[in-house]
């Protein structure tokens, strides 16, 4: 694993990479947008035990029963990336999602490979939102792997909490990966466990309590290292039996888990006394 987070730029699609990371022949380019048209390593012993639960519901979080919410129509939908990846690797989700009604958007960010820092990927995350939606329309985004990072760099420091409902992260390394320890490039060592970059995100991630925020995980996960790296201890935690990485943007009980949590209620604004 140490070998992929080091190689060059110049070869991301190289046969080291994960296939299904190419668009597919129906997707004009790299940055899509449905618009209206249809589309087409286990755990140590103390992680949770149960392999569904919901593990962080805590009062005051996301669908606790203190949360006022209300129901509403589908959001558009904003789909972000991880390391070496394009929006074509959203294939299956973005079919999925599309199927069952939503609007569905994936951008591709550039360099892809880990020489850029998050916090440059998070501008043009926060300028295709724009591009696509306006400034105003509120919206709702999953985040995969380095994704989940770059999208919370977003809504915590670039102002999308204030336009986003439900945020989820699909085995994003919140509390960091050992493997970003061994690259020389700076995205990637921004996502190593205790750099500045994790630990100053952490400080606040409280913030992400006034949307409904999912962090989902699989504890088969070989790229984020420890498994459990990816919860945060915000809103929902949801541990899914999931074969590999990739697989939790493809699998079916990961489809549908992200279905699921972008169906739940918007929580309503909170009003000033």
């Amino acid at each position: 694993m140490t070998e992929q987070l080091n190689r060059s730029a110049s070869h991301p699609s190289s046969s080291n990479q994960p296939s299904g990371n190419q668009p597919s022949g129906n997707q004009p380019s790299d940055n899509q947008s449905s618009g209206n048209q249809p589309s087409d390593n286990q755990p140590s012993d103390n992680q949770p035990s149960n392999d569904q639960s919901m593990d962080n519901r805590r009062i005051g979080d996301p669908l606790s029963a203190t949360t006022r919410t209300t129901p509403s129509p589908k959001n558009p939908v904003v789909l972000v990336h991880g390391i070496w990846n394009t929006a074509g690797i959203f294939s299956a989700l973005k079919s999925h999602l599309e199927q069952a009604g939503w609007q569905v958007y994936a951008l591709s960010m550039s360099p892809n490979n880990g020489d850029a820092p998050l916090e440059s990927l998070a501008e043009q995350v926060k300028n295709f939102v724009n591009d696509c939606l306006g400034p105003y329309q509120p919206f709702d985004m999953v985040g995969f792997s380095m994704g989940g990072l770059v999208s919370r760099y977003y809504a915590q420091r670039l102002g999308g909490l204030a336009r986003l409902h439900r945020f989820v992260t699909l085995s994003a390394p919140h509390q960091g990966t050992v493997l970003g320890a061994f690259s020389h490039r700076y995205g990637v060592r921004q996502m190593k466990p205790g750099s500045d970059f994790l630990r100053s995100l952490n400080k606040d991630a409280h913030q992400l309590a006034s949307v409904q925020f999912f962090s989902f995980w699989t504890p088969f996960d070989l790229l984020i290292l420890p498994p459990w790296s990816s919860q945060l201890g915000i809103g929902i935690t949801q541990r899914l039996q999931v074969s590999a990485h990739n697989q939790m943007i493809r699998d079916r009980k990961a489809l549908q888990a992200i279905e699921n949590a972008l169906s739940t209620p918007a929580p309503l604004p909170q009003k000033s006394l």
